[in-house]
């Protein structure tokens, strides 16, 4: 096949003449500008003096100033601008510098597109076989580019998903930190006041039986005489000293079992966000389970009925904080799929050589043809606006970086049952 090789050459002398370069048309409006601007008078002209343009807003003043700029193209004069005006006028060197270069720069651009139109000219005269060869290139690099365009997809898919579930679980942990700093001081505002309560509620305790022994000794001393005795009976009376006696005991076992309570919330809360630990190591799920169950009773219906199944189980190597979010996340789920009526058995137990952690509900369940996309970012069965699609794409990035393993499956009596295996090698560190 025979190639064709270009050349362009530049001869000296060979360059277009500024006549070629500027139309008087082209660069009459600039020269009418500086006139306005305050020059009297505007001539420009060739190197060999003949005139191309010029412009004259107003006559010449006897004294005049003169300022004369060369046009020059790749180094050589090839013109002037010549512009008169009153010799006192400050401005007048100002607009001849700004003329010349606005006419340089169009001489510049006509150049550059004479040259363009040239090589397009050369360009398109090229025979048939040298675009026939360079179509067969571009057909063959169109098929790799193809295939490029096909595994740059499928990898910017998969990084898509990264950065979601990435983003997601930096959303957690933000979280985590907020309830963190929420249960710092939540612990703080109410630790010490359910302190003082407490123990002002055991001295009362104290002081209450005094007080109760001392009513008795009076009572048997009053029964030698009747007439006391009589007005202390009829005070006692009057006062329900017998309904007070009865229930005084039980409003301090009250008190104090409702201070108990508070105090195991805020343990819980702070158990929850893990703020006391300065590294996540390992966490006992039974322990979790209880810490969880207490914070998020508030947000399952009233009338669900919850069964726990919890065996003794080696600890889980990680964050005991992420396991918490990603059970509170399974929990919710449940409490969506079965607004009412709801039944959520949580169940644990070792077997098999397997840790086996599982949350089953009563609710409509989950098709086998969407199993191996429920957890997938941002999938979601919901209406639009009801849910994100990460909550259970943020489980299973949870579960997976602690060594563990989720799935979903069907329960006995219909609903879901999601389950979560460690294996025990790695859990016991074999």
């Amino acid at each position: 096949m025979k190639k064709y090789h270009e050349q362009i050459e530049y001869l000296v002398g060979q360059e277009p003449n500024l006549v070629e370069l500027l139309q008087a048309a082209e660069i009459r409006e600039l020269l009418r500008e500086a006139v306005n601007a305050g020059a009297a008078w505007i001539l420009l002209t060739l190197d060999d003096g003949s005139v191309v343009c010029s412009e004259e807003g107003r006559s010449i003043p006897p004294e005049f100033r003169e300022i004369r700029a060369p046009l020059s193209l790749e180094g050589e004069n090839i013109g002037t601008i010549i512009v008169r005006g009153d010799s006192g006028c400050s401005a007048l060197g100002g607009i001849s510098a700004m003329l010349r270069s606005a006419i340089m720069i169009v001489m510049h651009n006509n150049l550059k597109r004479m040259l363009t139109a040239e090589m397009h000219t050369s360009l398109v005269t090229r025979t048939y076989d040298e675009l026939l060869s360079k179509n067969l290139d571009l057909s063959a690099s169109e098929a790799r580019y193809r295939e490029l365009a096909q595994s740059l997809e499928l990898k910017v898919k998969e990084r898509t998903e990264q950065l979601g579930i990435a983003n997601a679980r930096l959303l957690q942990q933000e979280k985590m930190v907020s309830i963190g700093q929420l249960a710092a001081g939540v612990a703080h505002e109410i630790n010490n006041p359910i302190g003082f309560i407490k123990s002002n509620l055991a001295t009362l305790k104290k002081y209450s039986g005094r007080l109760l022994e001392m009513l008795a000794w009076y009572e048997e001393r009053t029964a030698d005489s009747p007439l006391l005795a009589a007005g202390a009976a009829a005070k006692k009376t009057e006062l329900k000293l017998e309904l007070v006696k009865s229930d005084i005991w039980d409003l301090l076992a009250q008190s104090l079992a409702g201070a108990e309570r508070v105090k195991k919330i805020v343990a819980d809360l702070k158990g929850v966000s893990h703020i006391d630990e300065s590294v996540d190591r390992e966490f006992d799920l039974a322990q979790e389970v209880e810490r969880i169950m207490t914070v998020i009773q508030p947000q399952i219906p009233d009338d669900a009925v919850i069964v726990q199944e919890i065996e003794p189980t080696p600890k889980i190597p990680g964050s005991g904080a992420l396991f918490c979010q990603a059970l509170a996340n399974l929990i919710q789920n449940a409490c969506l799929a079965r607004p009412a009526g709801l039944k959520l058995t949580i169940a644990a137990r070792c077997a098999n050589g397997l840790v086996r952690f599982s949350v089953a509900d009563n609710g409509p369940g989950v098709p086998p043809e969407l199993r191996n996309r429920i957890f997938d970012p941002f999938f979601t069965t919901r209406k639009v606006g009801e849910g994100t699609g990460m909550g259970l794409a943020v489980v299973y990035d949870i579960i997976n970086k602690s060594g563990g393993n989720i799935f979903v499956a069907d329960t006995l009596g219909g609903g879901a049952m999601f389950v979560i295996e460690y294996p025990v090698a790695a859990v016991e560190g074999v």
